[in-house]
């Protein structure tokens, strides 16, 4: 049986910093990402990202995510794999994402399952489905 899932988040702490500039050649970033989620999904994610920026600002990134809260009466964690841009001009972010195999625990345990998000830079932002 499977199960659609979809939730808000809110950005509750967002740590970036360079990890390689050099002089005619793309940004490359590290994100340290907390989030709040709110839906059919509620808890908390936490997410380390790697972004390259081009020269107008926009970004390519991957990340990794560990999601810690509730889908559907059952608890636990498990760990999102995803990537995507982001377009400085419009200021949205987009992406994938799927679940890591078996990344769930506890009442999550099993969990499989891919999806899409869609960010802006307003305070709540953001659909994520699963």
């Amino acid at each position: 049986m499977s199960t659609h899932a979809t939730a808000t988040f809110t950005i509750k702490s967002w740590n970036e910093n360079p990890y390689d500039e050099m002089e005619g050649t793309p940004k490359l970033t590290r994100a340290t990402v907390t989030k709040r989620l709110e839906g059919d999904m509620e808890g908390e994610g936490m997410s380390e990202s790697l972004m390259v920026y081009g020269d107008d600002g926009s970004a390519n990134f991957v990340s990794l995510e560990r999601v810690v809260g509730r889908i559907g009466g059952r608890s636990g964690s498990f760990v999102l794999q995803g990537s995507g841009t982001y377009d400085k001009s419009t200021g949205i972010a987009k992406g994938i994402f799927i679940v890591v195999p078996s990344s769930g625990k506890g009442g999550l345990q099993g969990i499989r399952g891919e999806g899409s998000f869609i960010a802006t830079h307003a305070p709540e932002v953001v659909s994520r489905n699963l």
